[in-house]
């Protein structure tokens, strides 16, 4: 593509997963699987909160939003993947490639804070009980999660738009199964050096803020559970936070690993395997490690059953 007409691209084409063809109805049929499970995880998992009084607390409030935007967000990567893996031409057009990395962008970041404002929550259930209903108010919730969204917004607009407004002219060929930030900078044919910063900053706004408050909630929810004189006590207290920490690890640590390893060990093999896991494997295993290691979940889902066995 010549120069002069850099900045007619209207359209790109996603390499995909692999291009070996014998691999592509396999990986299909396990994205699928993967895809039903996390809509089936999430959406039952909104549900039950809705339905069962029990679940109307802040922190099930906040885990309701985080299903939410698991569901979201394996929705808008999962349909282009599945497609292509079928598809003979893997073509994506620049509107569609914006919209998806705008929304990428934005859920990647709610579920981030999202996992900040739950760890805050932990905090104050744990270390001051007596003030948990007061403290975290309905007020107060609803203007964390309208936070959450309101940054989110506001950097998935800056990345997307210094993105975008950069010149494609060295193929129309992106390196991934989405349209993500660095494969596409790979085809500017312009300085890319405030992209760059922009996605330093954002990583390091986001994630980084993210991961100070979850270290400072669980140093002061540590350090109170070990003042529990009883050992029953100091694990139903602790036992509160597994699923949340579960949650931390596997969301953050794919985050820290893909975006903060050194560059001498970049790999864009290994790029795509790291986003399947934080794009479609962690949106599938939220619900699950919530659901198996939460009581009140369980009986909420026992409850749900025995309401439709009554009603068939």
């Amino acid at each position: 593509m010549e120069e002069g007409n850099h900045s007619e691209v209207t359209e790109f084409i996603l390499s995909g997963l692999t291009d070996r063809p014998e691999l592509q109805v396999p990986l299909f049929l396990l994205s699928l699987l993967i895809h039903i499970i996390t809509l089936v995880g999430n959406g039952g998992m909104i549900f039950l909160i809705k339905i069962d009084p029990r679940l109307h607390t802040p922190m099930y409030f906040f885990l309701g939003n985080l299903s939410f935007c698991d569901l979201c967000y394996s929705s808008t990567i999962a349909p282009k993947m599945l497609q292509n893996f079928l598809a003979k031409t893997k073509s994506i057009s620049r509107t569609a490639c914006t919209v998806q990395m705008y929304l990428c962008f934005f859920f990647q970041d709610v579920e981030c804070l999202l996992l900040a404002v739950m760890a805050y929550d932990r905090y104050v259930a744990i270390c001051n009980p007596l003030l948990y209903t007061v403290t975290m108010s309905r007020r107060l919730c609803n203007l964390l999660v309208a936070g959450v969204y309101g940054v989110s917004l506001a950097d998935a607009t800056t990345s997307t738009y210094y993105t975008f407004r950069l010149s494609f002219c060295h193929s129309n060929v992106i390196n991934h199964f989405f349209c993500d930030t660095p494969p596409l900078l790979a085809l500017s044919c312009t300085d890319t050096r405030i992209n760059e910063i922009v996605m330093f900053a954002s990583m390091c706004y986001t994630v980084v803020t993210s991961i100070v408050i979850i270290l400072l909630s669980y140093v002061c929810i540590i350090s109170t559970i070990f003042r529990i004189r009883s050992a029953e006590g100091r694990r139903k207290a602790f036992s509160t936070c597994t699923s949340h920490l579960t949650a931390v690890g596997m969301f953050h640590g794919t985050l820290l690993f893909m975006y903060f390893r050194p560059t001498s060990s970049y790999s864009m093999d290994t790029d795509k395997i790291t986003s399947v896991f934080y794009t479609l494997v962690i949106p599938m295993l939220n619900p699950l490690v919530y659901s198996l290691r939460n009581r009140e979940v369980k009986g909420a889902l026992k409850k749900a059953k025995n309401k439709l066995r009554r009603i068939s």
